[in-house]
């Protein structure tokens, strides 16, 4: 949530600013645009993108944080919403780059493509998918004993 709040939501609050900002969030955006420049040309799937996650997921991650601390029993419940709602932008976040041929990366550049751009947005498809399995196996499990003690009842 931290990572949603603060540096996403830097972004979606000075999208506009950033190619001429100086500070360290800015210059944290501007290097990560040299992976897809999208960043300092406020591109609108991007700027609605990061907007999203940074004003939904955010405090939604955090919901889910507390959740699990204090276990509540609706914690699988948003883990599998955020997940999946990460899971979903990140893959349109890829698939509008691959749509426009990578024309705001430098394809196959070891640092700018491969890491900035392929890996550490991949982390947000590896992450909420293991999550997403995970929330599933622990709902359907919990759906299947309320089933079980139901059955048993009649």
């Amino acid at each position: 949530s931290f990572i949603h709040a603060v540096i996403e939501g830097w972004f979606s609050l000075y999208h506009r600013d950033i190619p001429g900002d100086q500070s360290f969030l800015s210059q944290l955006w501007k290097e990560y645009a040299k992976g897809d420049s999208r960043y300092v040309i406020e591109d609108n799937f991007t700027v609605c993108m990061e907007t999203i996650t940074a004003w939904a997921w955010g405090p939604l991650s955090l919901w889910t944080v507390v959740a699990f601390l204090q276990r509540q029993p609706h914690r699988y419940v948003l883990q599998l919403v955020v997940s999946l709602g990460q899971l979903y932008g990140d893959v349109l976040y890829f698939f509008t780059e691959y749509r426009e041929g990578f024309a705001h990366s430098e394809m196959w550049h070891p640092l700018y493509f491969w890491f900035y751009f392929v890996f550490m947005n991949a982390l947000w498809i590896v992450v909420p998918s293991i999550l997403l399995l995970d929330a599933w196996r622990h709902l359907s499990t919990a759906q299947r004993a309320l089933d079980l003690a139901k059955a048993k009842r009649h």
